[in-house]
């Protein structure tokens, strides 16, 4: 089932009602796209949608590392969300520069604990050259079709492609 995005640079579906994948190329070379998705430096610089910061990323890029972030909103225009903060952790699982990484992804809290009731999920990272640029493809495994909803009507969709926007932004500034 394909899932319809606000742009169509990116393209997403649902495989096995419990796998969410999507792909997008960026115009940029493989080596930096991996560099934005494993140093801090870049992350900070784009991950979280629009409207969002990222105030604490502290990384550990080796397998069984951590990544421990907060996304805090910062647009004052977002009602409710603004100020709100957004905690997540992620656990490398392996590495293979720069083609691949695999992470569990997890919400969390300030000091790193998972969030109880809340859906972990399996992401596999790759990176293609193409003439130049990079596909990426992100799968992402959740526990249940149910999980994989769960996040879907949070807005995960939504997020993400505003995330890979705002990362298309940064790579033209860095390149």
């Amino acid at each position: 089932m394909t899932i319809p995005t606000s742009d169509e640079s990116m393209k997403s579906w649902v495989e096995e009602e419990r796998f969410l994948v999507l792909e997008r190329t960026f115009d940029a070379p493989r080596q930096l796209v991996f560099s934005c998705f494993s140093e801090a430096n870049h992350l900070k610089e784009w991950w979280g949608p629009r409207g969002w910061d990222l105030p604490v990323c502290k990384v550990d890029f080796r397998p069984e590392g951590v990544w421990h972030y907060c996304m805090k909103c910062i647009d004052e225009g977002m009602g409710e969300f603004y100020g709100m903060e957004s905690w997540g952790k992620a656990i490398y699982r392996e590495i293979e520069a720069p083609e691949r990484i695999v992470y569990t992804d997890y919400f969390s809290d300030e000091e790193g604990n998972t969030a109880e009731g809340m859906p972990d999920t399996l992401i596999t990272l790759q990176f293609e050259d193409s003439s130049g640029k990079t596909r990426v493809m992100n799968r992402a495994e959740f526990e249940s079709g149910e999980a994989l909803n769960t996040v879907l009507e949070m807005g995960m969709l939504q997020g993400i492609t505003e995330t890979w926007d705002r990362l298309a932004e940064h790579l033209e500034k860095v390149k």
